[in-house]
């Protein structure tokens, strides 16, 4: 048996050999098909884990109300020289502390946009200006000296503590600990240096462009250079509001707009994934009962990771299915080719089956050769699904990632479609009149 399948199996490398050029042209097929399955799966994994990381950084057991400016403010033409308050407030900030069960920590945050200097050097900042157990609701984590304690809130000291992208950008090769950093018109202490967070997320980048205001608040704030910043500074927030103020004025056209805004953000965090939904609703009952204006938006980091492998699974099909065309056509190629084949080795066939060859001899025989060529396409067409991802990530700046799954199911659809379009050539061939296979020239 063993010596029946060798030989059935070198007859067809044999015959695909003798038409080099044309086995070559119809592998293409399944090459470009199995690299399109990996490929495609490759981006839509790794855009879907990218989401996922990012939204999963804001924290699955958080709870985000941020600051929004109010549709009627965006198109008042008549109110331009008068202030324009809106937005979170401390009293918010106390009202989910008083009145919301289960609640492990209430965190009030304030954002500008500044520069940081430091000696000659000068980057753009984010300055965060929050609470000693801001590290209880965020990613990053202490690296070395300390973070923001009780006493600094109270006597609003002038300290601060950077993430490492600053220390790197800003201090180069000098130990940023118990330097000072010049922001505005005064100086901050550095106590402490934690984890950067990384690129801001989709749904605050995308907060952020909605709603310019909410970039920067006070009178010093400047514009991010090259519309990014170098990374966050940390200051209690009682020293942010004393040195920044609530209010930032802007000039436009010759016309000035004043907006006092207390809190960019407040962070609310429960202790099981099951009392997310219900403080939800508690948060939005209390934030429609004390604000009239529509100058909020409640982001559940939860919802959104639900909702973002939701999304992946739909896209994972419908890329799968994109490329899987590709290797329909393929197939279809091939069954083409080799019941041209069967049409050119009719008097081969005739003359076996006159040797004695039975049918499922000649189905054997035909089959093994779409199978060894769609079987060889599969693993050039890997080869080539693990190559697009490497180049799509180095020169596109995407991530991706391949997985095994996706391996195993292009190798395993590529044996398929030999399979499947090799059966009816093979049936075919077996079926045919050995006298009248004879008699064909």
């Amino acid at each position: 048996m063993l010596y029946k399948v060798r030989r059935t199996l070198k007859l067809g490398i044999k015959s695909l050999w003798l038409h080099r050029l044309r086995s070559t042209l119809t592998a293409l097929g399944i090459i470009f098909g199995v690299a399109s399955v990996i490929a495609m799966l490759a981006i839509g994994e790794g855009a879907s884990r990218d989401a996922q990381e990012r939204i999963a950084r804001l924290g699955s057991l958080n709870i985000i109300i941020k600051t929004v400016q109010p549709p009627e403010e965006q198109h008042a033409s008549g109110q331009q020289q008068g202030m324009k308050e809106y937005g979170l407030t401390y009293v918010d900030a106390e009202h989910f502390r008083n009145s919301i069960p289960n609640v492990q920590v209430i965190v009030p945050v304030r954002r500008l946009s500044h520069q940081a200097w430091y000696r000659n050097r000068k980057i753009p900042i984010e300055i965060i200006g929050t609470v000693p157990w801001h590290l209880e609701t965020s990613p990053a984590r202490l690296l070395t000296g300390r973070f923001l304690a009780s006493c600094d809130m109270d006597y609003k000291q002038n300290i601060c503590v950077i993430d490492e992208q600053v220390a790197e950008e800003l201090f180069a090769f000098d130990n940023p600990l118990d330097q000072d950093i010049k922001i505005a018109r005064d100086h901050y202490k550095v106590v402490g240096i934690v984890t950067a967070q990384g690129p801001v997320s989709t749904t605050e980048s995308t907060f952020e462009e909605q709603n310019p205001a909410a970039k920067g608040q006070g009178p010093s704030a400047s514009p991010r250079a090259g519309g990014a910043n170098a990374g966050n500074v940390y200051i209690p927030l009682t020293t942010v509001k004393e040195r920044f103020g609530e209010m930032s004025i802007q000039f436009s056209g010759g016309s000035r707009k004043i907006e006092k805004v207390e809190l960019q953000e407040i962070i609310v965090k429960v202790g099981e994934s099951a009392m997310v939904q219900p403080t939800r609703d508690i948060l939005n009952t209390l934030m429609s009962q004390f604000h009239k204006k529509n100058d909020y938006q409640i982001i559940v980091p939860l919802e959104l990771l639900r909702q973002a492998e939701h999304t992946k699974r739909i896209f994972s099909i419908v890329l799968g299915s994109i490329a899987a065309i590709s290797l329909l056509v393929g197939g279809i190629g091939i069954m083409n080719i080799m019941l041209a084949t069967v049409s050119e080795r009719t008097r081969e066939i005739g003359i076996r089956r006159a040797m004695g060859a039975r049918k499922k001899d000649i189905i054997f025989q035909f089959l093994s050769e779409t199978l060894l060529l769609t079987l060889a396409g599969g693993i050039l067409g890997i080869v080539l699904g693990c190559t697009i991802p490497l180049f799509v990530t180095r020169f596109g700046n995407m991530p991706t990632v391949i997985t095994g799954t996706s391996l195993l199911l292009s190798f395993g659809i590529s044996g398929a479609v030999g399979i499947a379009f090799g059966l009816y050539p093979a049936y075919r061939a077996a079926n045919m009149d050995p006298i009248e296979s004879l008699r064909h020239e």
